[in-house]
């Protein structure tokens, strides 16, 4: 038998996982500036391209999965 979680348990697991998709996009748009700093300029503006895209699906499963009102 499973268990049913509350909303909030299951908001907080959401948090943490979608946390993660944070870091992971920062952490390709830092190493793309490494790379825009030590290789050509296209190379690393192509890495920083590819952290604002995991953003944006953060972004995206953020308001798919939760009512956010203004």
């Amino acid at each position: 038998m499973k268990k049913k979680l509350t909303a909030q348990q299951e908001f907080d697991i959401m948090k943490l996982v979608l946390d993660k998709f944070l870091w992971l996009g920062f952490a390709v748009m830092a190493f793309g500036l490494y790379k825009m700093l030590t290789s050509t300029f296209l190379d690393g503006f192509t890495w920083i391209a590819v952290g604002i895209i995991v953003l944006v699906l953060f972004m995206i499963i953020i308001v798919k999965e939760y009512e956010i009102i203004k």
